[in-house]
């Protein structure tokens, strides 16, 4: 009988802490990773290692150096030797460590094992980053971290850097608009866009940038950030008017450039500049964003009075994408469908939009209109987006990379007040001042603080 309350006393207590362990992991996955994960997943990688990356067939032969000096000290077999491992580093999602690769091994070598190395050590995902010629890292992901979506704090913002959704290796996706001026996201209903489009409204808000908006649907997704936006269109007549006016001033801040550009035999070279970048801060436009939501409704026609009017509005967004850059004009082009069967100018257009983000889609064929020119193997990833998961995207670059990432939630009223307390940022321009929305006059705000843009070297 006492053996029986002994095992009773011992046992209980296990079964609690089984059961409050499965509940944690399953429930806060964060928080079971930091007390019961972490630990074992140091202990395994620390104990395998060696045979972990002789089953995956990274080791190699030692030097001869070395070969002959374990023969003379411990005159055993010589055995092949892994990687060198760097300092783990535990971070609250996973874990961090570098690898040396010997001579003839490449980073394709370690991740073709990231399967492997995933089972052996009990995480979510292995991810390979190279680092420097030689030397890759790891990045051990130890839970889903896009099935709860939590942006860190610093997340790598900064002027025309948007942090707007987590990447499934745990770090941050930077909408970079120095780097990837122009981007085509896609979407069906209920994907997710509208939040990513929010993240995106909000993010710019707050610095000094001009904010435009074509929106097609009334204006029912950009009206409720009326109070931050220097311009904005609800209907296909209205864009029609507005992006001429877009047109003139790419084409004042190119004689501006030009201007600039009147090289004297004397002229310092760092006062030659292409873009805008490289005027004085004093003498630089604002940058501006222009936002495009279902783009498919300016393709549309009923007429052929509309067909003239929609040539003409597709011929100036190719304009824009081909030509802004320089002159700080950035696009947003968001859709749930874009291809060829739009209408002319559309493959065109779309080949200027460097940055490809698609959401799920109702089909194969608008995955492949996003990512398949430049990603074929993303287009089954965006395809097995399920819809309990909205904001989850796949994400490609024209390097033929792509990667899963997930938009936090952010609600319409949250972004809307952001706008708001932004709006004193608004720039004053005078071409876009007639389009420029009416809202109605909130309470006071505390004035949000100001991110003013830097000159960065290309």
């Amino acid at each position: 009988m006492s053996d029986w309350v002994t095992l009773l006393e011992v046992g209980g207590p296990l079964a609690a802490f089984g059961g409050g362990a499965a509940y944690t992991r399953a429930r806060h996955p964060g928080v079971y990773w930091s007390t019961v994960g972490l630990p074992l997943s140091t202990v395994r990688l620390l104990g395998s290692y060696g045979s972990v990356m002789e089953a995956c067939g990274l080791t190699v032969q030692p030097s001869r150096l070395r070969a002959f000096a374990a023969k003379a000290t411990t005159r055993r077999e010589v055995r092949p030797v892994p990687p060198r491992r760097g300092i783990i580093r535990p971070t609250s999602t996973g874990l961090r460590l570098r690898l040396r690769l010997a001579p003839g091994q490449e980073p394709a070598d370690v991740a073709a094992s990231a399967e492997r190395l995933r089972h052996a050590w009990g995480v979510h995902a292995v991810y390979v980053k190279d680092v420097k010629p030689g030397v890759v890292e790891l990045r051990l992901v130890g839970f889903d971290v896009l099935r709860n979506v939590r942006m860190r704090r610093k997340a790598g913002g900064g002027p025309l850097k948007v942090p707007v959704a987590l990447r499934e290796d745990a770090t941050a996706f930077v909408r970079d608009y120095r780097a990837v001026p122009h981007q085509l996201t896609l979407g069906a209903t209920l994907s997710g866009k509208s939040m990513y489009l929010r993240h995106l409204v909000t993010g710019l808000a707050r610095q000094p940038v001009a904010l435009v908006g074509i929106d097609c649907k009334r204006g029912v997704e950009l009206a409720p950030f009326a109070a931050r936006l220097s311009a904005l269109a609800t209907d296909p007549e209205q864009a029609a008017e507005l992006l001429p006016v877009l047109i003139k001033e790419m084409e004042d801040r190119y004689d501006l450039i030009k201007t600039r550009q009147g090289i004297s035999p004397g002229t310092p070279a760092e006062d030659i500049t292409s873009d805008i970048w490289g005027l004085p801060e004093g003498e630089r436009p604002v940058p501006v964003v222009l936002f495009v939501d279902e783009v498919a409704e300016l393709f549309l026609v009923a007429t052929k009075k509309d067909e003239e009017r929609r040539d003409e509005m597709v011929t100036q967004l190719i304009r824009l994408a081909q030509l802004g850059r320089a002159a700080g004009i950035y696009l947003e082009v968001c859709g749930q469908r874009f291809g060829a069967e739009l209408g002319k100018g559309a493959t065109m257009l779309r080949a200027q939009l460097t940055g490809r983000v698609c959401h799920r889609v109702n089909d194969e064929a608008s995955a492949k209109m996003a990512l398949g020119d430049i990603a074929p193997e993303a287009v089954m990833a965006a395809c097995a987006i399920a819809p309990e998961r909205p904001g989850l995207a796949v994400a490609g670059d024209t390097l033929g990379g792509w990667s899963r990432i997930r938009t936090p939630y952010l609600s319409l009223g949250d972004a809307a007040r952001i706008c708001r307390e932004s709006a004193h940022l608004t720039p004053e321009l005078a071409a876009l001042e007639p389009f420029r929305p009416e809202f109605p006059a909130g309470p006071a705000v505390t004035p949000a603080p100001v991110v003013r843009p830097v000159p960065v070297t290309d």
